[in-house]
């Protein structure tokens, strides 16, 4: 129980990644927000959540929308008074290449760093009402090396990466910790979105590239939260401006 009584939010937190870290968040004792534009996806999982006993609130948001945010922020406020733990996990791949619309240039940054960045800002009160909190972004490897796939997204997630070791000084004197994760593949239902291609076309894709990764396969959804619960709780009580790469040693090379 190394949540226990805490109050945590994940955001994109219906599948993938925010979804386990959600559930072993809420395994550990928080009462975990179920933050997602996916509303009745986000329900499903807090009510699979209180099912097994765990408690969690879900919330229909769009993350471009910032005043949906700030109501987010104050709706955590009023009911608890405090933030343990936020988990600012949200990310597209984005649009592919130099090609793209403003429009979906914008879309990426709005969703990849705008919304994490004034979420952050909105708990900040919040997080400096717990007792040590802490703030973890979801990075990417892609923002420690170039994406073959897509710039716009290696900009957002690098731009992160400065973010939090930025926000790590600027809290640091209020007790607050700010890290990131950074994921190489890993199996969610969003990953074929990566490569760009037809089914059959993909799988070869996700084959060659997982053959590029020392440990030879793409990571699961849990090994990812098991990180994130490392950064959330007191085991990395003196962990703060850093950032994981959780790739396989894809990075190592």
């Amino acid at each position: 129980m190394l949540l226990k009584d805490k109050v945590a939010l994940v955001t994109a937190g219906a599948s993938g990644m925010g979804r386990s870290g959600a559930e072993l968040f809420a395994e550990h004792g928080a009462h975990v927000y179920v933050v997602d534009v996916n509303e009745a996806a986000a329900t499903e999982v807090a009510g699979g959540i209180a099912e097994k006993g765990g408690s969690a609130s879900a919330a229909g948001v769009d993350v471009r929308d910032l005043d949906a945010l700030k109501r987010l922020a104050d709706q955590v406020v009023a009911d608890h008074g405090k933030l343990d733990v936020l988990y600012n996990n949200v990310g597209i791949p984005g649009a592919a290449g130099l090609d793209m619309t403003v429009e979906e240039w914008d879309t990426g940054l709005e969703i990849n760093a705008r919304s994490s960045f004034f979420l952050s800002g909105y708990l900040t009160d919040a997080l400096k009402a717990a007792d040590r909190a802490s703030v973890i972004f979801t990075s990417s490897t892609s923002g420690l090396v170039g994406s073959p796939f897509s710039p716009m997204y290696s900009f957002t997630k690098g731009g992160i990466i400065a973010l939090v070791r930025s926000m790590a000084l600027a809290l640091a004197p209020d007790g607050i910790r700010v890290n990131a994760i950074a994921p190489g593949s890993v199996e969610t239902p969003g990953l074929p979105a990566f490569f760009r291609a037809s089914p059959e076309e993909t799988e070869k894709r996700k084959a060659a590239f997982f053959a590029q990764i020392p440990l030879g396969r793409a990571a699961q959804p849990e090994e990812i939260a098991q990180v994130a619960l490392f950064l959330a709780s007191d085991m990395s009580s003196f962990v703060t401006g850093v950032t994981i790469p959780v790739d396989g040693g894809l990075t190592a090379k």
